[in-house]
């Protein structure tokens, strides 16, 4: 199994679940508004926050378990629609998933997502 988390920008996020929902046994997605900063600090950003004296730059979070499998086709979705070319299109991380469990039945692994 593997975790794949990507940061993008907000309104690219319709497409990005658009597309996600044409992947047949997508298990689900969780979405967080975030905001952060890359390699620039976020000084030239037009949509930057300023808290408490730092810069930062509002984004989203996707987060989706999936299966092995699965995995290629969700990176392939996320970043081909969520591209701009711009700095700040943000970032795709894909991780190893240890153990899943359903809280509801107890279910583990591959049945539990």
């Amino acid at each position: 199994m593997k975790e794949i988390k990507a940061i993008i920008r907000p309104f690219r996020l319709r497409e990005v679940t658009e597309e996600l929902h044409k992947i047949d046994g997508l298990p689900g997605v969780t979405i967080s508004e975030i905001k952060g900063f890359g390699k620039s600090k976020a000084r030239n950003a037009k949509d930057k926050i300023v808290f408490e004296m730092v810069e930062f730059i509002p984004r989203i979070k996707l987060e989706v378990v999936v299966n092995d499998e699965m995995a290629d086709a969700v990176v392939n979705v996320i970043q081909r629609v969520a591209h701009t070319g711009n700095t700040g299109d943000g970032k795709i991380f894909v991780i190893p998933v240890e153990e899943t469990v359903k809280i509801r039945t107890n279910e583990r692994g591959r049945d539990a997502i």
